[in-house]
């Protein structure tokens, strides 16, 4: 899948939705690993980047970009129905409670920024897709998407790289990192990136699922963990 040239103004708009900034409260999820870190499974940057790299290739690769690229062409074709139905699915892919709740929180906070955007084209996808029960992140990321003007390949990689990026801001804070060794990482893990959606590509909507128990474990136990930053 070949990203297409955008325009200053798309280029403009993904850096938007990719950015930290973007106030869905994604800095607040370590999604497991600080878990993984208090018990010694990721306690290096080479820790870190094998953890994210299993992460993309048998986890991200497999349920999220899958689903991502169902409810991009589920907006695209108008199916509404069908789009509430796979929100349903995502939730169903979360392994945790505390997993679920980072996607639908930030899911929850995305719907509520774009409802509030004052320069949303006239007609537009919004008009029925924020109507309906559909509040996980992945979801709400593919309508911002197509919001922003950007094509399905820009959407895919964008939203690789915002999971990508919020990890390794985690792990500097946890394991903890320099700011150098993060971004010496995050430059080696966006190598996968293109990998990640080649495997997704290939992955028939009958087989999209995850199995990952060490995360799902380390998300579980961070429930009791008696100090932490992140909420899951």
């Amino acid at each position: 899948m070949t990203m297409t040239d955008l325009s200053a103004l798309q280029s403009a708009r993904l850096l938007q939705l990719c950015s930290a900034n973007l106030p869905v409260g994604g800095f607040s999820f370590s999604q497991g690993l600080e878990q993984a870190v208090e018990r010694g499974w990721v306690n290096s940057a080479a820790a870190l980047e094998e953890w994210l790299t299993v992460l993309l290739k048998s986890s991200v690769a497999h349920a999220d970009v899958p689903m991502l690229k169902l409810q991009y062409e589920a907006i695209s074709n108008n199916a509404a129905d069908d789009f509430e139905h796979r929100d349903a699915w995502i939730a169903a892919t979360r392994e945790s409670e505390e997993i679920l709740l980072a996607e639908q929180a930030m899911g929850k906070a995305l719907k509520r920024l774009l409802k509030n955007l004052a320069d949303k084209p006239e007609g537009s996808a919004a008009d029925w897709v924020l109507t309906r029960n559909a509040d996980c992140f992945i979801s709400q990321f593919a309508l911002a998407a197509h919001l922003f003007g950007l094509d399905l390949p820009a959407c895919l990689s964008g939203y690789v790289w915002t999971l990508l990026d919020n990890q390794v801001a985690a792990g500097t804070k946890l394991i903890p990192l320099g700011q150098t060794d993060g971004q010496n990482l995050l430059f080696r893990l966006t190598r996968n990136i293109a990998d990640t959606l080649d495997i997704a590509a290939q992955v028939a909507p009958e087989n999209i699922g995850q199995s990952m128990p060490s995360m799902a474990m380390a998300s579980a136990w961070h429930e009791q963990q008696y100090s932490r930053l992140f909420r899951s």
